[in-house]
Order: C-alpha cells, then sequence, then structure tokens
C-alpha cells in the first residue's frame, strides 16, 4: 500500500503532534545517513534502520520529556 499514510493503529493523544513526529522521524533519518522513501512504503528497508530511526526518536522524546519535567519540577540535573 503506498498511499503515504501510516496504517498503525497508535492513536496520539495531540493529533496535531502527527507532523511534528513526522519531522522527527526525518531529521533523525538524516543524521543517521538513512533515505526514508518517498512513497512512503516501508517494506523495502532494512529492519535494522527502521528500528534504528525508532530507537532514536524514542530516546529523544525521553530526554525532552526528561527535560520538560526537570523544568516544571525545579529540579535540575
Amino acid at each position: 500500500m503506498s498511499t503515504g499514510q501510516s496504517r498503525n493503529s497508535n492513536t496520539l493523544v495531540v493529533p496535531q503532534a502527527n507532523q511534528a513526529l513526522d519531522q522527527l522521524k526525518y531529521e533523525v533519518a538524516q543524521e543517521l545517513g538513512i533515505q526514508i522513501p518517498q512513497d512512503g512504503y516501508y517494506g523495502y528497508m532494512a529492519t535494522r534502520d527502521t528500528g534504528a530511526i525508532g530507537g532514536h526518536i524514542t530516546r529523544r522524546l525521553v530526554q525532552i520529556a526528561e527535560q520538560t519535567l526537570a523544568g516544571q519540577s525545579g529540579f535540575r540535573s
């Protein structure tokens, strides 16, 4: 299916975050030197590459959350 639409069933709490997550995906892929398919079909990508992108996104989101929480509580590590 090459519609460019994601088929996963994850529901975002903030629907507007979808664009930010897509941007993050492209930034991480570029940093890793991985080319994301223009048609949105990931079936021909190596599992190692897609996993690397997902892992780096998760690390970055956790880092952002930690910084946000640290700023809200007044605690800095």
